[in-house]
């Protein structure tokens, strides 16, 4: 048994300022909760005791549990109500943030993670879906998402600077406790800026089968490449989650061919954008989302930067990348999908191997950045331009779904990105130094550049596929 949704309202469309800072506020908290405990790894690991190995649980916990439970959000926010799901999520923000500032041992604040993660796949397609509910398809809706994809930009920035001011004067609890009055504001303002949910539907009910089998599928696949590219693919624990994974996602596809109301509708596959984007989405993660990573390693590693400089070095990527989706909106209006596509991933390749040559041992700030603006314009082109076609010609009920669909294929193809990238790159490591690990950083960030190329290659292949004009 289901709620429906209530479509917008006319009124509320000529008045949708208040509910799109919302909505941006909430992808804000999505990327400043993923990116300011980065900086507080350190200080987290002291403070709590974690060991070397462990420590990277503080991360990886909110990686899993995000990719694994992002296509059971996408429904969720379908079918029992985009609001309430986007309160759901917020108020599960603010509560682990809490706990997780108040946290004394290592298992804790790891289980808090997880739980944050969880709040993130809610919150993520809720967000979205909302978006693409709110704002008509075409010009309305693209400026829509090309706010919505600076607010991420912001986060990238004010996750990384924040977290540094807030460790260095207040320790690191600090940056569990900040999400605290901003999730909690952001749960009260949905409920009473967004459109109610519609009436209970009695004749619909969830798919609790797939939604079981989909989520333990997801989670332990996400899981299985976070863990195994440090521990080994031939370890006890890589091979039960590999065969489990297998057997769960084979399941969830019998099961979803039985369902009366499945969790992924079967005609979801037959939609060309849709499936377009989902490989964008995943290259974009692979590539363009790992930068950050070796850009960390680089400034406090190679150059021994603290934490506050860190979190300032970023500022510059940040504000290029919120530039570069407000152009991706532009340029979609002017050239189309996929010329805009092609572009914005051309520019990011160009950037990325601009970059690669920029990084060296002696190097300065100024000389990176030529290849960070050109990075990040095309990111914020094409991080814009992905999430247009991703809801594009998308049917209302489905629109929380598509948006899991693509955003779990985003979580997935960073995973795998990044252990790929780090596996490349050979010893790169928090605790790697010396010459080799200058070179594998510039090694990764040139692989990166190549994937981007690629990619922007096989889209003038797929000519149509993700275009919304001729």
């Amino acid at each position: 048994m289901m709620f429906t949704t209530e479509s917008a309202k006319d009124p509320l469309r000529k008045s949708v300022g208040l509910p799109l800072l919302v909505l941006a506020l909430g992808q804000l908290v999505i990327s400043l909760d993923y990116n300011i405990v980065y900086v507080a790894l350190p200080d987290i690991g002291a403070g709590l005791g974690f060991s070397d190995h462990d420590l990277q649980w503080v991360v990886s916990a909110y990686v899993v549990a995000t990719g694994g439970f992002l296509l059971l959000g996408g429904r969720a926010a379908d079918l029992l109500g985009r609001r309430r799901m986007f309160v759901v999520a917020a108020l599960l923000y603010a509560g682990s943030s809490l706990v997780g500032g108040l946290a004394q041992t290592p298992g804790v604040l790891v289980a808090v993670r997880a739980v944050q993660g969880i709040g993130g796949s809610l919150l993520f397609p809720a967000t979205l879906s909302l978006i693409t509910t709110l704002y008509e398809e075409g010009p309305e809706r693209n400026r829509a998402l090309a706010v919505w994809g600076a607010a991420g930009a912001g986060g990238l920035c004010f996750g990384s600077l924040l977290g540094g001011v807030l460790v260095e004067a207040y320790g690191w609890p600090s940056v569990f406790f900040v999400n605290v009055p901003v999730a909690g504001a952001l749960a009260v303002a949905g409920w009473l800026l967004f459109p109610a949910d519609g009436p209970w539907d009695r004749s619909r009910h969830f798919d609790v089968a797939g939604a079981l089998t989909a989520t333990g599928g997801i989670t332990l696949l996400v899981f299985l490449l976070v863990q195994a590219p440090a521990e080994g693919w031939d370890t006890p624990a890589a091979l039960v989650s590999a065969v489990l994974s297998v057997c769960l996602l084979t399941l969830f596809a019998v099961v979803e061919r039985r369902s009366r109301d499945p969790l992924v509708p079967a005609r979801l596959f037959a939609h060309r954008g849709l499936l377009a984007a989902m490989g964008v989405t995943a290259l974009f993660s692979a590539t363009f989302s790992s930068v950050p990573y070796f850009l960390t390693l680089y400034f406090q590693t190679v150059h021994g930067y603290r934490a506050v400089a860190t979190g300032l070095a970023f500022l510059v990527p940040a504000v290029v990348v919120a530039v570069g989706t407000q152009a991706g909106e532009r340029a979609v209006s002017a050239f189309g999908m996929r010329r805009m596509l092609v572009g914005g991933m051309t520019l990011g390749a160009a950037g990325a191997a601009a970059l690669g040559l920029a990084l060296t041992s002696d190097g300065s700030y100024p000389s990176l950045l030529p290849g960070i603006v050109l990075l990040g314009l095309g990111q914020g082109a094409a991080w814009t331009g992905m999430w247009i076609a991703a809801s594009a010609g998308v049917a209302p009920g489905d629109q929380g779904v598509a948006s899991g669909m693509a955003s779990t294929t985003l979580q997935v193809g960073g995973a795998v990105g990044l252990a790929v990238l780090v596996a490349l790159a050979g010893g790169v490591g928090q605790n790697a130094s010396g010459p080799g690990l200058l070179d594998g950083i510039r090694t990764a960030v040139f692989a990166i550049a190549g994937g981007i190329g690629c990619g922007a290659l096989a889209l003038l292949a797929l000519r149509g596929a993700t275009s919304t004009s001729p």
